[in-house]
């Protein structure tokens, strides 16, 4: 099924959850690059993130995804919509809740097309607990009978930061508990947001599936020497034992799943087709003129 726009303005109109965050941003951008009309759900309207959205002519619904009148209000007469997920800050049940809830107002105000944008081998039970509320999320998108398309993106490229990336006596430093001759698998979340607007508007051979996307797949020493090609600096990559990030339980279980290869299995191909100039890692890193520590 492919969905066919009859909006009485000419430009579809596209609610998208998360829009005042990275990857709703991004969807946002594509879409009004695209000429699509966008509806928001912002919690407070006077926020600077909030206010730039209107700048640009977004139409904002004020509320969360707590509330059903303030869903009901942003899925009002769309054409598509655009929902995702987040472990932060209520952690994995309020992730699924929030989810499941926004589901269920898509599917009560008639949405002709819901995008949820999950993760990478969200249906190949993992055991990475962020990966499984997505899932459910999905397993309850399935039994609504809502037309949907699963957007699973790889690993953000813009979460090279942190305590991955350092700068140590003027060397690029990646650390990961990660073998260095397992591949990564990474994408923009540029590309997440243009891979979602072209779903959402129609047209595409994923529409009605799911589809997992990505835009490189590199080696910790690969990804290592981009970093430092790109800082000017010489570079190393040092594999840390899984035990050195026990503690961050949810992380450490998304890092042994890596190493269970195969773990994410995107398909590149219809990534290309969805964004023909989807970023890899050295383009990403010019485009966004991102340093270690940024």
């Amino acid at each position: 099924m492919s969905t066919s726009f009859t909006p009485s303005t000419g430009a579809p109109l596209i609610a998208v959850v998360g829009g005042t965050g990275n990857q709703g941003g991004s969807v946002i951008d594509a879409l009004l690059t695209q000429g699509a009309r966008v509806r928001a759900l912002v919690r407070d309207p006077d926020k600077p993130a909030a206010r730039a959205l209107a700048d640009r002519g977004v139409e904002l619904t004020v509320g969360d995804l707590t509330d059903p009148a303030s869903l009901g209000v942003l899925f009002d007469g769309v054409d598509a919509a655009f929902a995702m997920t987040t472990p932060f800050p209520g952690g994995t049940e309020q992730e699924a809740a929030t989810g499941i809830a926004s589901a269920d107002a898509a599917a009560r105000a008639g949405v002709p097309h819901l995008v949820f944008s999950s993760v990478g081998g969200a249906e190949r039970k993992s055991g990475v607990p962020h990966f499984e509320s997505k899932r459910r999320v999905e397993e309850h998108i399935e039994t609504l009978g809502i037309h949907h398309t699963f957007l699973r993106p790889v690993l953000f490229m813009d979460n090279l930061s942190g305590f991955m990336t350092s700068v140590e006596n003027g060397q690029v430093v990646v650390r990961m508990a990660l073998p260095d001759n397992i591949p990564l698998q990474m994408v923009a979340v540029r590309d997440i947001g243009r891979a979602a607007a072209a779903i959402l508007l129609g047209g595409t051979a994923v529409e009605g599936s799911s589809v997992e996307i990505a835009g490189d797949t590199l080696t910790g020493s690969q990804i290592a020497k981009a970093i430092g090609a790109h800082a000017g600096l010489p570079a190393r990559y040092e594999a840390l034992p899984l035990e050195a990030i026990a503690s961050f339980g949810d992380m450490a279980e998304m890092f042994r799943w890596f190493a269970e290869t195969p773990a994410y299995q995107a398909d590149f191909e219809a990534t290309r087709a969805l964004v023909p100039d989807a970023l890899d890692l050295h383009a990403w890193l010019a485009s966004s003129n991102w340093h270690p520590g940024a």
